[in-house]
Parts: structure tokens; C-alpha cells; sequence
């Protein structure tokens, strides 16, 4: 599962798929464009993302790992708060049982022991 809004295409692994909260991201990142070209690239970038991955759901089981993933980032030391969708992700990630990719891998500090992340 990627954690990105764009990865060059040589760096994905044959099969990947994104969370659904990742495709909120994008979506919100449409409406809170600052002009028109800013607005016209975002909306394509996020059609261009629904169109090319599957979409992993945050389903009750995901809800369910995200209680682990707060108190392993707790037990770290580091606050869960202000890191939500990072975190979603993460447990939408193990969940299913999936790798985690993504080019900010310090945002999953204190979960190595029960996601693996890759630094792509």
C-alpha cells in the first residue's frame, strides 16, 4: 500500500494499492487549491490516482488495528494527535496485512515493529 500523492512510475512495485484515506487527502487537496491551475492539477492528480490504484477501505478491522498503531506511537513516546491520517493509513496498511511505501518515513516512527515501511 503507498502512502504518496505521485511516485515516479519505475519506483511502484508491479501491484500496489492506496488507502481510502489517502484519496481524501488528494480529494481535500482540490478544494483547498489556491487558484485554478493549482485546482485543474490536484483534480487531475487525484483522477489520475483513483484511475490507476485499487483502494483499500478503512474498514472495521482497519478501526480496530488503529487502537494498536496510537499506542505503539504513544509507547514511542511521540503524539498521536495532528498525525490522524498518517496513522489511518498505517493501520489500513497492516490491516490488510500489506507493506507501507512512502517517501516520509519519518511519519511512522515507533511502528517498525508492526508495519514495515519502505522508503521509496
Amino acid at each position: 500500500m503507498i502512502d504518496l500523492s505521485t511516485i515516479p512510475e519505475q519506483d511502484l512495485p508491479l501491484e500496489c494499492a492506496i488507502s481510502a484515506v489517502t484519496l481524501a487527502e488528494l480529494a481535500v487537496g482540490v478544494h483547498t487549491a489556491k487558484n485554478v491551475l493549482q485546482r485543474t492539477v490536484r483534480q487531475h492528480l487525484l483522477q489520475a490516482t483513483e484511475a490507476s490504484f485499487d483502494v483499500l477501505p478503512f474498514d472495521a478491522q482497519a478501526a480496530r488495528t488503529y487502537a494498536h498503531v496510537d499506542t505503539f506511537v504513544r509507547a514511542a513516546g511521540r503524539k498521536p494527535r495532528g498525525r490522524m491520517a498518517d496513522l489511518l493509513i498505517a493501520a489500513t496498511a497492516i490491516a490488510n496485512d500489506l507493506p507501507l511505501l512512502t517517501r516520509n518515513p519519518k511519519d511512522f516512527l515507533g511502528l517498525e515493529s508492526i508495519v514495515r515501511v519502505v522508503q521509496i
